[in-house]
């Protein structure tokens, strides 16, 4: 069975290289949904809890909301780093409350205090979806993912391999220790 969630993300991109509108930067608002696969969990019936669904995938996710996402070799990416050490806010500016924690993977690398996420690839429907999955996959039991972007849609469906230990009181992961982050739960 499937515990299924949504996420929006506010987010400016540009398609480097592009011939057609979408060369020129501009924004988004994206729909992620989020479906999660595994048994009932008997303690609670359910799968997992959405709402730590939720808090699961934002404590990554949040790096790109509200964020600029270019490509690597996109020559804008340079001239906006200059312009933010210009103004004081490369490093971050007090105001700057909704960061994640810096990631960096093969396909993109988040760099909170500029609000910044390079990719490998040009960010479209299909690239959110791999960065996505990557991210998250060793967190969720992610059967199928969608991202839907104005008009532009993408899912993919996944196998869930991963067996991850869930707390019979509240349904969410139990860390590395067996304890339950949420209720303290401990496993025996």
């Amino acid at each position: 069975m499937r515990s299924i969630t949504t996420l929006d993300l506010q987010y400016a991109h540009r398609f480097y290289g592009f011939k057609g509108e979408a060369q020129y930067l501009h924004g988004h608002t994206g729909v992620l949904t989020i479906e999660v696969e595994d048994s009932i969990e008997p303690g609670v019936n359910m799968v997992f809890p959405c709402n730590e669904i939720q808090k699961t995938a934002w404590e990554v996710l949040k790096n790109f909301d509200h964020a600029l996402i270019l490509r690597e070799d996109d020559p804008l990416l340079p001239a906006i780093l200059d312009v933010y050490e210009k103004q004081g806010i490369k490093d971050g500016a007090p105001n700057n409350q909704m960061k994640g924690p810096a990631f960096k993977t093969e396909l993109a690398t988040a760099y909170p205090d500029c609000r910044l996420v390079v990719t490998k690839e040009t960010l479209t429907v299909e690239g959110m979806i791999k960065i996505v999955y990557d991210l998250l996959k060793d967190k969720l039991n992610i059967a199928k993912l969608t991202f839907t972007s104005g008009v532009n849609a993408a899912s993919a469906e996944f196998t869930t391999n991963n067996k991850i230990d869930r707390c019979p009181l509240c349904g969410i992961a139990l860390n590395e220790n067996g304890v339950c982050p949420k209720c303290g739960y401990r496993k025996h």
